[in-house]
């Protein structure tokens, strides 16, 4: 009786050698977990450009956060000037939508369905493109209650603004995956 105490505290006491041992084994086994289903942290990506010039009014929420995202994560050099930059990003769209999805038996909506279009090209600034016109169409379904307007409007705009980043991410793997800096 007394030995399986001493095993009892062990475990309990937090600075047994035995408790140590299970929490760095756990951990281990944690982090193995994580990186055998792909699990890694992002790094900067490797654009082919040294200069990008976005094209988007400085007042726009999105061509603020493309920026921000190509200066924190690229070795991409923002410019101002069109002419200095080596390719251009022009935004060509930029459209958030939303529809009824489904009504309950009293005629009220139950679910919307939001969309979020957003089109863009990258182009070397006389004309020939490094990534054609292109769409992005991204979509969330919102549930909705009368008693919750409010707070149903704040998730949507949480959810536009996740698919909003979403986009960037996507026009910024597009844009490290361009092959050469010699546009098509």
């Amino acid at each position: 009786m007394m030995h399986k105490s001493a095993n009892l505290q062990c475990l309990i006491d937090p600075s047994s050698p035995r408790r140590r041992f299970l929490r760095l084994a756990a951990g281990a086994g944690g982090l193995t977990m994580l990186a055998a289903c792909g699990f890694a942290l992002r790094g900067t990506a490797d654009l082919p450009f040294s200069t990008l010039y976005v094209a988007a009014n400085d007042t726009s929420e999105l061509g603020a956060q493309l920026r921000r995202y190509v200066r924190n994560t690229t070795n991409t050099r923002i410019v101002e000037d069109p002419k200095a930059a080596e390719a251009q990003l022009q935004i060509l769209q930029e459209t958030r939508e939303r529809s009824i999805l489904s009504l309950d038996a009293t005629g009220r909506v139950r679910e919307f369905e939001l969309r979020y279009l957003f089109a863009f090209r990258v182009h070397d600034g006389k004309g020939q493109d490094y990534i054609p016109p292109t769409t992005i169409a991204l979509k969330r379904d919102l549930t909705f209650s009368d008693a919750t307007t409010l707070a149903k409007d704040y998730e949507a705009n949480l959810l536009y603004r996740d698919m909003q980043n979403e986009a960037i991410q996507q026009v910024l793997r597009r844009m490290a995956a361009v092959e050469s800096k010699t546009p098509s």
